[in-house]
């Protein structure tokens, strides 16, 4: 019987229903907002969220340029890369970073909270951080979220 079976259903690439979304940065801490960003884009917040599978929103970030940090964080926070050579450790302040584009900081601090491998890479192309209100996504028609009332 049929009836009395419960099948776990699991989201794939065809039943994934994905939107755009809008979230504001102004004024948001960079950590508390990457992280709700990274559960939009992860997707889970949908009741059919699945692990290994890209079931998530595309976000868009706007207003970058108005995020906060507490603290000594930009003086003290680093961002650390590698060239490859021996000797070539390079590192940025936050303030260094934020300089150079706003953009980034928030882009780096979202990608440190997804999954480091292959899901990972193509979640983060569900991504798009800018400086300002405008942005190449309005025929999409992003719906705004108040990240205040996301949990």
């Amino acid at each position: 019987m049929d009836t009395l079976s419960y099948k776990t259903i699991s989201a794939n690439k065809a039943t994934a229903t994905k939107e755009w979304v809008l979230v504001d940065a102004e004024g948001q801490a960079l950590g508390r907002l990457a992280s709700k960003v990274a559960k939009l884009i992860r997707g889970k917040h949908k009741p059919n969220f699945t692990p290994h599978v890209d079931c998530g929103d595309n976000v868009i970030v706007i207003n970058a340029e108005k995020i906060t940090l507490s603290g000594n964080k930009w003086t003290d926070k680093s961002y650390i890369r590698h060239t490859g050579y021996p000797g070539g450790q390079k590192s940025l302040t936050a303030t260094e970073l934020y300089g150079k584009d706003p953009a980034r900081v928030v882009e780096k601090a979202v990608k440190g909270m997804l999954p480091k491998n292959k899901l990972g890479a193509a979640l983060f192309r569900n991504l798009t951080v800018v400086v300002g209100t405008e942005h190449a996504h309005a025929a999409q028609k992003p719906k705004a979220i108040n990240l205040e009332e996301f949990k």
